[in-house]
């Protein structure tokens, strides 16, 4: 089992990226990623109980941009005069920017901002507000995402529909998935600092605790080559 994790990954990829998800690229085109692509950024952003990837095509020759969401084609303009600006789209409901921008030397700086936020503020932001369970139960992997201001809870992406019961402390919710019996609490620390601490036990097993998950899931946060 892999430990539970508050939030997500917060690591973009691509062939330059700073600590607020802005990538640079030289003109001479993307990374050569699946044939005649020019993918020149990559992120991917947590949403709804889901990680989204995100990929941007830019053809610094002909303005080409092509943008990909999970290998799926969403929109693509082949000539454009006009290297540098906005790309609008939307990601379930948020409101979505891609942009370009000049930089010295004929290269270019691409920029993700998401529901009026850049990359980096939206992504800790979910980082707040989502708790995170990834687990492997023999050949079934289970992703539980827990909304911890609307109380929803995410299995792999799907919003399930049992409700919480109360008991001493707190709530449970209890689901099963294939079988298996997943119980989520959220209970009272008796620290005002703390306030509410949220665990999850699969058939009668703890699933690891936060300050082991965040080493383990989170990683480096600088530049990412």
């Amino acid at each position: 089992m892999k430990t539970g994790t508050d939030g997500a990954n917060r690591l973009g990829h691509g062939n330059h990226q700073n600590g607020n998800g802005t990538k640079h690229q030289n003109g001479s085109g993307g990374n050569g990623v699946g044939t005649n692509r020019e993918v020149v950024a990559r992120w991917r952003v947590p949403m709804h109980g889901k990680i989204y990837e995100i990929e941007f095509e830019h053809g610094t020759a002909s303005g080409k941009r092509v943008l990909w969401i999970d290998k799926e084609e969403i929109f693509r303009r082949d000539w454009m005069f006009k290297l540098v600006g906005e790309d609008t789209f939307k990601l379930d409901d948020k409101r979505c920017i891609i942009r370009v921008d000049p930089l010295p030397g004929f290269k270019y700086c691409y920029s993700l901002f998401v529901d009026g936020k850049s990359y980096e503020q939206f992504t800790e932001s979910q980082a707040k507000a989502l708790k995170t369970w990834e687990i492997n139960l023999k050949d079934n992997f289970y992703r539980i995402v827990l909304e911890k201001n609307t109380l929803n809870i995410y299995v792999n992406g799907k919003l399930i529909e049992e409700s919480g019961e109360f008991v001493d402390g707190g709530t449970e919710t209890t689901f099963i998935e294939d079988g298996n019996r997943f119980v989520l609490s959220a209970r009272t620390s008796g620290n005002k600092r703390e306030g509410i601490v949220h665990s999850l036990e699969v058939n009668g097993a703890t699933v690891g605790d936060s300050a082991s998950s965040n080493s383990d899931e989170n990683g480096d946060n600088g530049d990412a080559q």
